[in-house]
């Protein structure tokens, strides 16, 4: 039976898990089920990174994630090289940003071509609410990371995974007025039932997931991200972040001749169809 698929678009955003699967952290609702000893997907060496640029012209914007990105001991040389292609953030949790890397990051913050953006992870605005999914002295830590990053004129934007966060967001949003954040922006993320998420909530229903008058509408490229971008790791190309741990969803080896049509048949395609989620925006 044929697979239910998307149109491609273009190549809009570009997805590079730098890190691989290799964290310093194993969050309790992890997408990739990544951590300390995890390396199904290696890291990426920043020649291996700059190969794959090279076939990615026109591309607008770089998302480097993992894994902690800060892990990849060429993560300075890899995010000059995608500076000079695009706008480029980095997916983080904060705890491996020192003093050093903080003033690497706020001179290319100023200096470089393009924009650079940090984007945070926590999951709740005080040590026992974020600690209980990250793991004990990760608030304190990630704490640290953005008060040497707004020291060095680098606002974060914060990124939190949960239901109902209407109720919390003024939480976050004083929390980093008194760190000096002059503008608190935070980004909700749904829960994907994939990953560590499984063994915590169940995974997906049988019911779950798109049907071909979803993905017919003339939106739907655009109502779905991965319509317009394409996620690298060490194992080849995926249409997104999400299901780089589903070998049927693997495209290729090149960006440039993955930009076709894709299967959108798994139930995680479904939470980002309802919620208009976007990994990127």
């Amino acid at each position: 039976m044929p697979r239910l698929s998307l149109p491609f678009v273009w190549l809009d955003t570009l997805w590079i898990q730098v890190s691989g699967t290799l964290c310093n952290i194993a969050c309790r609702h992890c997408l990739v089920s990544a951590g300390p000893k995890v390396d199904r997907h290696r890291m990426l060496s920043a020649d291996e990174v700059v190969k794959l640029l090279d076939d990615c012209e026109g591309v607008r914007e770089i998302w480097l994630t993992g894994g902690e990105p800060f892990l990849n001991p060429e993560i300075l040389a890899i995010l000059d090289a995608c500076l000079e292609r695009a706008a480029v953030g980095v997916l983080t949790n904060g705890m491996r940003i020192d003093e050093p890397m903080a003033r690497a990051l706020g001179a290319r913050f100023r200096e470089a071509a393009h924009n650079l953006e940090i984007r945070v992870s926590l999951d709740g605005p005080d040590a026992a609410a974020n600690d209980a999914i990250r793991g004990r002295g990760a608030f304190l830590a990630a704490m640290g990371g953005i008060s040497r990053l707004v020291t060095e004129g680098v606002e974060p934007i914060v990124a939190v995974t949960g239901l109902e966060p209407e109720k919390k967001v003024e939480e976050f949003h004083k929390m980093l007025r008194l760190m000096g954040v002059s503008r608190p922006r935070v980004k909700w993320i749904p829960p994907f039932k994939v990953g560590r998420e499984v063994a915590r909530g169940g995974g997906y229903a049988p019911f779950e997931g798109l049907n071909s008058a979803q993905v017919e509408e003339p939106e739907a490229p655009h109502r779905l991200q991965c319509g317009t971008s394409r996620t690298v790791t060490s194992q080849g190309v995926f249409p997104c972040p999400i299901l780089i741990d589903e070998p049927s969803f693997l495209l290729g080896a090149r960006v440039s001749e993955t930009l076709v049509p894709h299967p959108v048949d798994h139930p995680a395609c479904s939470t980002c169809w309802e919620t208009g989620f976007s990994c990127s925006r």
